[in-house]
Parts: C-alpha cells; sequence; structure tokens
C-alpha cells in the first residue's frame, strides 16, 4: 500500500512541504479505516489533485475510500454531500478525519467524453439541482468578496501588472458591489466535465464538491475553461447558464477569471492565461 509518487509529487508541489507527514501517514490511515469500517482492497488507487481513492468492498457491496487532503477548498466535502444525500451527487456513506467512504461510481465515464452540447446540458442541470440552501460551511462568497476586492490588487501589482487594469477594477467592482448581497445556496465551485461518473441510481452524478456559500453563478467557470476549444465562449456561457441569472453569472465569471489569470501568471498549469483572457475579455464586453 504505497503512495503513488506522481501524486505526492503533484501535491507537495500546490500545497508545499506541510503535507509530507500526512503523505507519509497514508498507507496506515488506510488499513486502520479499513478495520474500522470493515473493508476490503481490491486494487491500486486512483487520484486527482488532493486525495487517494480506493476501491474498496464492504459485506461486498463495492464502495471507495477517499483519502482526500484537508484544506479550506475540500474540507466541506462530506458536509455538502450529506445535504444532497445522493440526489444528484455521489452518495456518502461513512466520513470522519479526512476520510470519505462513497458509492462506487463507474470511473471510465465522465462527462469529459461525452458530445459537448450533451454533456454542458447535464452539468448545467446538475449546477441548478444542487442548488439547495447552504448548511454551515467553512467558506462563504460575501466573505470571499472581501478577501478578493483587497487582494486582487495587491497581486496585480506584485506580479507585474499582468493582466489590463480594466479587468482587474470590473472585478473589484463586482466583489464590491455583489459581494455583500451574495446569496446562501449550496455552490459547488469545482463543478467540470471530469466530475461528473455515471452512476447506477442516476445516469450522472457529481464527486468532489469544493463547497462555498453564495450565488450558484459562482460556479459557472469550470465549465467553461474545461474543454475550452471545443466551442466559443458565447455558446458555451449560454448553454451552461440556462436557467441562471446571466448577468450575474458574467460578473462571477469575470472576478474567477481575473483571480485564477492572476494565479496562473504566478503558477502556471491549467487553465492558462490565453484560455483565461479570452472568458475574461467576453464576459466583460457583455
Amino acid at each position: 500500500m504505497q503512495v503513488p509518487g506522481d501524486f505526492a509529487k503533484r501535491l507537495i508541489g500546490s500545497e508545499g512541504d506541510g503535507v509530507r507527514p500526512w503523505l507519509d501517514g497514508l498507507p496506515d490511515l488506510a488499513r486502520w479505516r479499513c478495520r474500522e469500517w470493515g473493508l476490503r482492497i481490491e486494487g491500486p488507487p486512483w487520484h486527482g489533485h488532493t486525495a487517494l481513492v480506493f476501491p474498496v468492498r464492504r459485506d461486498g457491496a463495492r464502495a471507495v475510500l477517499k483519502l482526500a487532503w484537508q484544506n479550506d477548498d475540500t474540507r466541506d466535502e462530506p458536509v455538502a454531500l450529506s445535504t444532497w444525500d445522493g440526489r444528484g451527487a455521489v452518495r456518502l456513506l461513512e466520513s470522519g478525519h479526512g476520510t470519505l467512504l462513497l458509492e462506487r461510481l463507474d470511473a471510465s465515464r465522465s462527462l469529459l467524453t461525452e458530445p459537448l452540447d450533451e454533456a454542458a446540458g447535464i452539468a448545467s442541470a446538475l449546477l441548478r439541482r444542487l442548488t439547495v440552501p447552504a448548511p454551515p460551511l467553512v467558506r462563504t462568497l460575501r466573505a470571499e468578496a472581501i478577501r478578493l476586492a483587497t487582494e486582487l490588487p495587491a497581486e496585480w501589482a506584485r506580479l507585474g501588472r499582468p493582466l489590463p487594469k480594466r479587468l482587474l477594477d470590473a472585478a473589484v467592482a463586482v466583489c464590491r458591489d455583489l459581494g455583500p448581497e451574495a446569496g446562501s445556496h449550496l455552490v459547488n465551485q469545482d463543478l467540470h466535465y471530469e466530475n461528473v461518473l455515471a452512476g447506477t441510481r442516476e445516469p450522472w452524478l457529481v464527486i468532489d464538491p469544493q463547497p462555498i456559500a453564495g450565488d450558484p453563478e459562482y460556479g459557472v467557470i469550470p465549465l467553461l475553461w474545461n474543454r475550452f476549444g471545443e466551442s466559443t465562449v458565447e455558446e458555451r456561457f449560454a448553454a451552461v447558464t440556462e436557467g441562471l441569472d446571466a448577468d450575474r453569472a458574467r460578473a462571477w465569471t469575470l472576478v474567477r477569471a481575473v483571480e485564477n489569470w492572476l494565479w496562473a501568471v504566478k503558477s502556471g498549469g491549467f487553465p492558462s492565461t490565453p484560455i483565461l483572457a479570452a472568458i475574461a475579455e467576453r464576459v466583460a464586453l457583455e
């Protein structure tokens, strides 16, 4: 039971050396959870950016054991999944200490490989369906907007003014104008095509939420920057914002595009600055 080297390298690269003790303890954590929950590991793990996932069985039933690094983005995942209770999202069976036992979905089938028109429609419907009153969460959009209104200009200056000031100013204005009146819905800020897997109870179910209490329109942008080159920004925006407030979606999309643009300048990776620039310019034109 070893931690994959590429997973460890990726997590250390994004979170720093502080994750090393957690990574070192993962084999013992997995063994302990298997004893506590009566699990039998069936095969090697797979992983995303912040979690290691083992296929397991409990009393003959198929499930997955997820060992997740805890930060502000991921800490409330079990709270969100408990709130949704399997309606449009993977079902949570057990949780505690950064470990989750989840129903097993078909990891070989996601919306990433479905025709884009169909995938965008399914994802948009799930975004709306999962918009429910938020339970108490670590993060709220009102607090996030206050933080960004101060930090975005400071980061922009520190990085050498890498994007047009008019876009920065527009994003800060959104934070100041819309932040205080942001809603209190349960929003998944990381809903994208690879995080929607085929299920048996329902055709498609969301995994790996990053919860925040706020406006559902704040969750739109991952559906724009993923599979970016397969349609125009205008076409995709129209498809994924059906049933939402389009003006509010443009506003929060601009904020998140600017925030991630600065992050991309500093750290590289995906989404790239050209993708984020194209999204920011397009939504700012409206």
